[in-house]
């Protein structure tokens, strides 16, 4: 697989970003023999990374470099410190404009590829996961689908916190810089709730959600609430629970199946 470094400045962000692109452009011939992968374009998959996490995560914790040329799909792989992929105050912290606008036509002019919907999707884990279905929902007719494992589906873990508060992983000032007001997220752009009504209300399409996360995971049960409350709101989604906690163990069984989701 050909493995680009980027760094670019960012009008969203400003200051110069790194990405990760994986390109299936120089694949060897035997894999590409009998492919019927390779009798297509690439598709795109704008991949997330996780809490405290960089660009560089999926290539090392992940097969995603073999999956890509397996399956003919560019992969895309930003860093974005722990800004939840959320749009914060004060100028340079707009990270769902950076990564569901900026970066895909900077990604689309550099790289050619992503050029239409229905090769372009977006995926992610733990942190990168709840960014991947809030960033796919503010920009729907930019992402086909969206991938989540082990999605931080936190805000109403969050939504009632005060200051002082904080639990395992960050304190309420934290959480109060990211999502902003917390007493208002549940009518805040910030909720994929929200921004899932929203869509309803307005008549435009909900992109397919595939979720996978394990029984043993921290975060199975607002995983949980948001199966259900995707049941009560009609929208149909892919969703699968199964053995297992928090970790690159996990994703990686889930990783495969997800891309096979997201090509079919």
């Amino acid at each position: 697989m050909a493995l680009f470094q980027v760094d670019f400045y960012s009008k969203s962000l400003a200051g110069v970003m790194d990405f990760k692109v994986i390109l299936p452009n120089d694949t060897v011939p035997e894999m590409v023999q009998g492919n019927p992968h390779y009798k297509r374009s690439a598709k795109t998959l704008f991949l997330l990374h996780g809490y405290s996490g960089s660009s560089k995560d999926w290539l090392t914790g992940s097969r995603i470099e073999e999956l890509a040329g397996k399956y003919n799909l560019a992969v895309v792989m930003p860093s974005c410190r722990n800004s939840f992929y959320l749009d914060g105050k004060g100028t340079g912290n707009a990270y769902c404009q950076y990564v569901g606008k900026e970066l895909v036509e900077y990604v689309r002019k550099t790289f050619g590829i992503a050029g239409k919907r229905e090769d372009t999707y977006i995926g992610g884990l733990s942190m990168g996961g709840f960014g991947a279905i809030h960033t796919g929902l503010v920009f729907p007719d930019t992402f086909e689908k969206i991938v989540a494992l082990s999605p931080a589906l936190i805000i109403h873990n969050i939504e009632n916190m005060k200051e002082g508060d904080k639990d395992f992983v960050a304190d309420y000032y934290y959480y109060a810089s990211v999502f902003g007001d917390l007493d208002k997220l549940e009518n805040s752009p910030n909720n994929p709730e929200f921004l899932i009504r929203k869509l309803k209300k307005e008549g435009k399409r909900i992109p397919p959600i595939f979720r996978a996360i394990g029984t043993e995971d921290f975060l199975i049960e607002p995983n949980r609430a948001f199966a259900k409350f995707l049941k009560e709101e009609n929208v149909p989604e892919t969703y699968i629970e199964s053995p297992g906690v928090h970790n690159w163990d996990f994703w990686n069984a889930y990783l495969e199946k997800s891309i096979k989701w997201l090509l079919e």
